[in-house]
């Protein structure tokens, strides 16, 4: 999964959020603007080639000064987003650098 996949989706409206990412969503106050935002503009900053559930990758942006996290993944030709959240210490430094480096990072 590219970032060139997942924006075409966005632009398309070709995405659904999984139940975990709307209740996140909702709990953290986050707009779908917001989240499609991230998608639009963010970077990808970890691959998950392997994930049992499918290949998914962490997008990371700045909305209003504020950074946010998007988990995404493919489900059939639609994106998929799995999880939304801000980012925090202690697991993050950055909003684009974890405390512990892992190997899936891009």
């Amino acid at each position: 999964m590219d970032i060139s996949f997942i924006r075409t989706k966005v632009n398309d409206q070709e995405y659904d959020f999984s139940s975990h990412a709307h209740r996140e969503r909702q709990e953290e106050q986050i707009t779908t603007a917001e989240i499609e935002q991230v998608l639009l503009t963010g970077d990808i900053i970890e691959k998950y080639p392997k994930d049992e559930r499918g290949e998914s990758c962490l997008v990371a942006a700045k909305v209003k000064n504020q950074p946010l996290h998007i988990i995404c993944g493919k489900r059939g030709s639609r994106l998929l987003i799995v999880t939304v959240y801000r980012p925090k210490p202690p697991i993050w430094k950055s909003y684009k650098q974890r405390t512990k480096e892992l190997k899936s990072r891009v």
